[in-house]
C-alpha cells in the first residue's frame, strides 16, 4: 500500500475528481466541477488546493451561495441525477445561504453536495469572524442548521475522518433511493492539515446505479389487484423520468388502453400529444386529468411522492373502490396511501407488469371517455390561450371585483394575460427548448397549459416550490445541455428574491432566456388569501398609504429589463401579445443572455378545475367570506381520505 502526502484540501480535489456513475453499462463522470464563493472559512484551504493542484475540475464563481446551489440543483437535476457540482462556501452566513438550498435538494431528492467552512477545530482563535457563540454547547455552528434538512451531514476535526465522510457521501448521492442535499462541514484549520492518506482512497472508483426488481410475490399480488380493475390510472412521477421509463410506460399504456396523467415532475416523461396522455393532475392539474382521476378505481403511481397537489390533499380521488398500486425505489413513499408497494426500479417494473399482464388479455373498460375529457380541455385551451384584455372570462371578472385591472393597466401599460402569455411562448420558442420554474402561479398554469414532445424539456421544481430556484436552475439546466435553449420562466416576486446568478450566466458565456412575468405582486397567495375570505395584505406590490396607513397605496412598478440590461443582458419590454411575439422572435437569433419583461394583467391565471387544496383557515363569526370557507373547508374534509 502506497501513501500519498497532502492537504486535506487536496484530498477532497483528488478525490472528487475520480468518481464516476454507471447506469445501464453507460460510464461517465460524476463531477463536473465545484461552484464557490470564496471566504475566508475556505479560501485558504480548499481555495488552494483548486488553485495549485492539477485536477480537471471546472471551478465556478457564484453570487449568491444559495443561487449557486440551485445552479448546481438544476444541473443534477437536468443530468437525471448521474451529474452534480458540489459547492463551497465559507463559515457564518456563506454556509447559512446554502440551507435554502440543501432543503430544496432533499425534498426534491435531487443530489447536492456542499461543503461548509467552518470554525477552528483546535478552538484556538475562538471566537473567529462569524462564528456563532452558544454557551451551552461549544460545539455548535453555523454547518448544524444543515442536520435537519441533509439526507447526510457529517464534520471532519480530524484528516483521518475525511476518507470515511466522502465514501457515505457518495453512497448517498448516487443511491436513487437516498439522494437529496449532503453537507459535509470542514473547520478551516484542518483543511489545511497533511497527512499521509492510502493511494487506494484515490483511485477511480464506479458507483453503479442499480435497477433494482421487485419482489414477486408482491409483483403477483399487484397483477390481480390490477386485473380487478376497470378504470385505472397511471400517474407518472419524477422517479419515471429518473429511470428514463417513458417507452416502457407509454407501451404499457397503449396495449392495456390505460390513460396517463403528470405530475411537475413527470411532465416530459411522455409526449402531450399522446392520445393518452391527459396533462397535469390534482391542485395544479387540468381538467381532464382531474375528471378522470375522480372516476379511477385504481391509481397506478410510477416514481410519486403523492404530495398534496398530486392528491389534492387526498380528495381527488373520489371513486368509493378506488385502490393504490405505487412503484418506487423507496419504500417510504411506496406505501403512502395504505398502497399495494412495488419497491424498485420503474423501468423495471413496468416490463415486468407488461409481461405479465399480457398473458391475460386484460384491457381497461374505458371507451370514449378519455377522448371526451381530453376534448373538453382543449376548448379551455383555446379559451385561455386566446384571451385579451377585455374579454369577458373567469379571471379577467375577478380582477374587475377588486378593481385592480384598470389600475395596472395604468402603471404598467400591460394588457396581456398570463394565459395568453404561455400560449404566445409555447407556440414561439424552439420545440425542444427546456423551460424551468418553481413557484407562484406559474407552476399551476404551465402543469395544466404546457406541452412538449421532447423529453425531459420541462424542469419544474416543486417539492419545496421554493422562490428564487428559476434563474439560477435555469443556467444548472444549461450547463447539463450547452446545446439546448434553456428558458427560465418567474414572476416578479420570486426575481427580486434572487436573480444574481445572471452574472454568472454571463461570466460563463451560457445563454439563458429569462421570462418575466410581472403582475406587481405575490400574485399566487393573493389569490389564496382572497379565495378565503381574506382582504388583500402584504401580497401585492403597492407603497404605504399614509391615510391608512397601510400598504393600499398606489401600485409600485420596476423596469425589471433596465435590471437585466444593468447586468449585461439584452433585454425587452412587452406589453402587448405583439410585442411578445416580436421579443421571443428576436431572442432565439441573439447570442447574449435575454430577459423579457411581460407585462401581464394580474389575476388572469387558470382555475382550480375540480381539485381542492387544503389550507388551515379558521372560522370567523365576524367575516361572512372566510366563514363560507371554513364550511367548505370541512365539506372538502369529509370525503378526503386521512391517510
Amino acid at each position: 500500500m502506497g501513501k500519498i502526502r497532502m492537504t486535506v484540501g487536496q484530498a477532497i480535489v483528488k478525490f472528487l475528481d475520480n468518481q464516476f456513475v454507471s447506469h445501464d453499462g453507460k460510464v461517465e463522470k460524476f463531477i463536473d466541477g465545484i461552484f464557490t464563493i470564496f471566504g475566508h472559512g475556505i479560501v485558504c484551504g480548499l481555495g488552494q488546493a483548486l488553485d495549485e493542484n492539477s485536477h480537471g475540475l471546472k471551478v465556478y464563481q457564484g453570487r449568491n451561495e444559495q443561487g449557486m446551489a440551485h445552479v448546481a440543483a438544476g444541473f443534477a437535476k437536468q443530468s437525471n441525477r448521474r451529474r452534480i457540482i458540489p459547492c463551497a462556501s465559507s463559515i457564518g452566513p456563506g454556509a447559512a445561504n446554502m440551507v435554502t438550498a440543501v432543503a430544496d435538494a432533499t425534498a426534491n431528492n435531487i443530489p447536492l453536495l456542499v461543503f461548509t467552512g467552518d470554525t477552528f477545530a483546535t478552538r484556538q482563535p475562538d471566537p473567529v469572524l462569524q462564528q456563532i457563540e452558544q454557551f451551552h454547547d461549544a460545539s455548535i455552528t453555523t454547518s448544524d442548521a444543515f442536520r435537519p434538512v441533509s439526507k447526510y451531514w457529517d464534520r471532519v476535526y480530524r484528516p483521518e475522518q475525511l476518507m470515511s465522510a466522502l465514501l457515505n457521501a457518495m453512497d448517498v448521492l448516487t443511491d436513487p433511493e437516498k439522494t437529496g442535499g449532503v453537507c459535509i462541514s470542514l473547520p478551516q484549520d484542518v483543511q489545511g492539515e497533511t497527512y499521509e492518506f492510502p493511494d487506494y482512497f484515490f483511485k477511480k472508483r464506479v458507483h453503479r446505479i442499480l435497477r433494482t426488481a421487485p419482489d414477486e410475490l408482491e409483483l403477483n399480488d399487484a397483477i390481480e389487484l390490477i386485473l380487478s380493475k376497470k378504470k385505472p390510472l397511471v400517474i407518472v412521477g419524477g422517479g419515471a423520468r429518473y429511470s428514463e421509463a417513458g417507452e416502457a410506460l407509454l407501451r404499457f399504456c397503449e396495449i392495456f388502453n390505460i390513460p396517463l396523467a403528470e405530475t411537475q415532475s413527470g411532465k416530459s416523461v411522455i409526449g402531450s400529444s399522446h392520445p393518452l396522455n391527459l396533462g397535469g393532475v390534482g391542485v395544479t392539474g387540468n381538467s381532464a386529468a382531474n375528471t378522470i382521476a375522480s372516476q379511477a378505481d385504481l391509481i397506478l403511481g410510477v416514481g410519486t411522492r403523492l404530495t398534496d397537489f398530486t392528491t389534492g390533499s387526498k380528495e381527488l380521488f373520489r371513486n368509493p373502490d378506488v385502490d393504490f398500486v405505487l412503484i418506487n425505489v423507496s419504500r417510504y413513499h411506496a406505501k403512502k396511501l395504505d398502497a399495494h408497494p412495488l419497491i424498485a426500479d420503474a423501468k423495471v417494473v413496468i416490463l415486468a407488469i407488461t409481461a405479465k399482464l399480457e398473458m391475460t388479455n386484460y384491457r381497461s373498460t374505458y371507451s370514449t371517455q378519455i377522448q371526451e375529457a381530453k376534448k373538453d380541455w382543449e376548448k379551455e385551451m383555446e379559451a385561455l390561450t386566446g384571451n385579451s384584455y377585455g374579454e369577458d372570462y373567469n379571471s379577467l371578472i375577478r380582477s374587475k371585483e377588486i378593481g385592480i385591472e384598470e389600475e395596472f393597466i395604468d402603471a404598467t401599460g400591460g394588457l396581456i394575460t398570463q394565459t395568453a402569455a404561455i400560449g404566445i411562448i409555447r407556440k414561439h420558442i424552439e420545440e425542444d427548448a427546456i423551460i424551468v420554474g418553481a413557484s407562484g402561479s406559474l407552476p399551476g398554469d404551465l402543469q395544466r397549459m404546457w406541452t412538449t414532445d421532447t423529453k425531459d424539456s420541462y424542469h419544474m421544481e416543486y417539492g419545496y416550490s421554493c422562490m428564487g430556484y428559476e434563474i439560477a436552475a435555469t443556467l444548472g439546466a444549461k450547463l447539463a445541455e450547452p446545446n439546448r435553449s434553456c428558458y427560465g420562466m418567474v414572476g416578479d416576486g420570486s426575481f427580486m428574491m434572487l436573480h444574481s446568478e445572471i452574472a454568472t450566466a454571463l461570466q460563463e458565456d451560457k445563454k439563458i432566456t429569462v421570462l418575466l412575468f410581472d403582475n406587481c405582486g405575490f400574485g399566487c397567495i393573493n389569490n389564496l388569501q382572497m379565495s378565503k375570505g381574506i382582504g388583500s395584505l402584504a401580497t401585492m406590490f403597492r407603497y404605504r398609504n399614509s391615510e391608512t396607513n397601510k400598504q393600499d397605496g398606489k401600485l409600485m412598478t420596476t423596469d425589471f429589463a433596465m435590471i437585466g440590461k444593468g447586468y449585461g443582458m439584452t433585454t425587452f419590454t412587452a406589453r402587448t401579445a405583439e410585442e411578445l411575439i416580436k421579443a421571443l422572435e428576436e431572442a432565439k437569433n441573439i447570442d447574449n443572455s435575454v430577459l423579457i419583461d411581460i407585462k401581464v394583467l394580474p389575476k388572469s391565471m387558470t382555475d382550480g378545475y375540480g381539485s381542492w387544496w387544503h389550507v388551515g383557515i379558521g372560522d370567523s363569526q365576524t367575516n361572512e367570506r372566510i366563514k363560507a370557507a371554513y364550511e367548505e373547508r370541512i365539506r372538502h374534509l369529509d370525503r378526503a381520505r386521512l391517510y
